[in-house]
């Protein structure tokens, strides 16, 4: 019944430094598969590995000004399998960004701070217990 695979965490962020920054803290605090993206596009394009959680930036036109933005993204990893929990990680602390990206179905949304990896860190614990309950029902379900 039980699976102990390593939870795949997606990064994605135009922002070369801070995405290596916040990958390097995934990989030192915690038991994670990363996978990191600079643009929406290849995020998509890669969903097909199946990441138990996306974090992802609101703006992501650094590397290229014509490039899918945050919202976007959300919109599309939403039809190809709502079930994959996104967190929108943003420097964009205007209420009604973050409420835009909720009702866009993500998550939840931390702003960029020296806070930001422990409320990531706190939020993203509670979606793979979830996860884990759910594969439990889902297991039992099956046996009945």
């Amino acid at each position: 019944m039980e699976n102990h695979k390593k939870p795949k965490l997606f990064l994605v962020d135009d922002d070369e430094f801070f995405l290596k920054s916040l990958e390097t803290m995934f990989l030192n605090e915690g038991d994670f598969e990363i996978e990191t993206y600079a643009t929406g596009e290849l995020c998509l394009k890669n969903l097909y590995k199946k990441p138990d959680v996306v974090i992802l930036d609101y703006h992501l036109d650094g590397i290229d000004k014509n490039a899918m933005n945050g919202l976007d993204v959300l919109d599309k990893i939403k039809i190809s399998n709502v079930e994959i929990p996104v967190i929108f990680l943003s420097s964009q602390d205007k209420i009604e960004v973050a409420v835009s990206c909720l009702h866009h179905k993500a998550f939840d949304y931390v702003v960029k701070s020296e806070t930001a990896f422990v409320r990531l860190k706190i939020i993203i614990s509670v979606i793979l217990k979830f996860q884990k309950i759910e594969k439990r029902l889902d297991w039992y379900r099956e046996k009945r």
